[in-house]
């Protein structure tokens, strides 16, 4: 079902947590599959130097976190908002048509939580 990517992001994956006093938090979920995802960014001078993720899913939803996270890592926050659930399938080569929903929550989750912290800069 998963490619061999998934499978490795899935059973080794990175940025598991959450980052103390957080620049931003993103909490999304996915009510007709249960997942809930969420990220927490520590931001300085407009770029992402860290971001933890804590996904209670499925193993698509635990590699898209994962993924996603390794992403937005050296980004500013502007590059970060363009991260797409399209460009998290390219690097995990792909999930089942089922799973596709995973990806969104990652995308969704990196949006609210730089929305989070563009919130806070005001």
């Amino acid at each position: 079902m998963y490619n061999e990517k998934v499978m490795q992001a899935f059973q080794n994956p990175k940025n598991v947590g959450e980052i103390e006093n957080p620049s931003g938090v993103g909490l999304v979920g996915n009510e007709s599959c249960g997942d809930i995802m969420q990220i927490t960014l520590k931001i300085e001078n407009d770029i992402i130097v860290d971001a933890k993720f804590k996904t209670f899913g499925c193993a698509a939803a635990i590699a898209t976190s994962t993924t996603a996270t390794e992403m937005i890592k050296g980004m500013t926050v502007d590059e970060a908002l363009k991260v797409t659930n399209k460009k998290v399938l390219e690097v995990l080569g792909g999930l089942p048509s089922q799973k596709i929903h995973c990806s969104v929550l990652a995308e969704e989750a990196i949006q609210k939580a730089i929305e989070d912290y563009k919130s806070k800069q005001k």
